[in-house]
């Protein structure tokens, strides 16, 4: 089980600092180009995935109580494959996952206290007048950016024909790396874990 905390507490160290350092040295849809295909590109995610909402504040209060309870019922997943000597990459793909989503869950649960808005402006840490929600109301927060290919679809392309077309289009963040390397690691050991 050290193994699996040593890879939780690494991937939240990262996943959080990376995300603190962009709230604080970035204003909201600011890029820094690392290579053509790599872009940090600093946006944020006030819903779940691909920046889908419903339902107001209610349906963010909601969503994040399920990142709760979700966390929890992944981190006892864990437990009970460590505890059956599942093979030793299923339980890294799911504390892979255990740590993406508690380090998602941070930025729900805390950065609208935390942190000021980012509109035309570096967030603050802490600002006097308090931050931009509250308590379980905060932004995910988001910024790997790979346009590996950017191009025009050519004409005869049915209904997107002569459109511009960037491949690979989502802006995402470390915690959402960890999810999916944690997925794949389950898919292809479910042998070992869906017994």
């Amino acid at each position: 089980m050290k193994r699996n905390i040593l890879i939780i507490i690494g991937v939240l160290i990262i996943d959080q600092w990376s995300k603190i350092w962009i709230k604080t040295n970035l204003m909201l849809q600011e890029n820094i180009v690392v290579f053509d295909w790599f872009i940090i590109h600093f946006t944020e995610n006030p819903g779940m995935a691909w920046g889908i909402t419903w339902g107001g504040d209610i349906g963010k209060y909601l969503l994040t109580s399920f990142r709760i309870v979700a966390a929890v019922l992944i981190f006892y997943w864990l437990i009970k494959l460590h505890k059956a000597k599942i093979k030793i990459a299923a339980q890294v793909g799911v504390a892979l996952i255990f740590a993406g989503a508690v380090g998602n869950l941070a930025d729900s649960l805390f950065y609208g206290i935390i942190f000021d808005h980012s509109y035309h402006q570096v967030a603050t840490a802490f600002p006097e007048g308090g931050g931009y929600g509250s308590f379980m109301l905060g932004h995910v927060v988001d910024m790997l950016y790979f346009p590996l290919i950017q191009t025009t679809l050519p004409e005869w392309f049915p209904f997107w024909g002569g459109q511009p077309f960037i491949f690979f289009r989502p802006v995402f963040n470390v915690a959402d790396v960890a999810i999916s390397t944690g997925v794949g690691l389950l898919i292809i050991f479910q042998k070992h874990v869906f017994n």
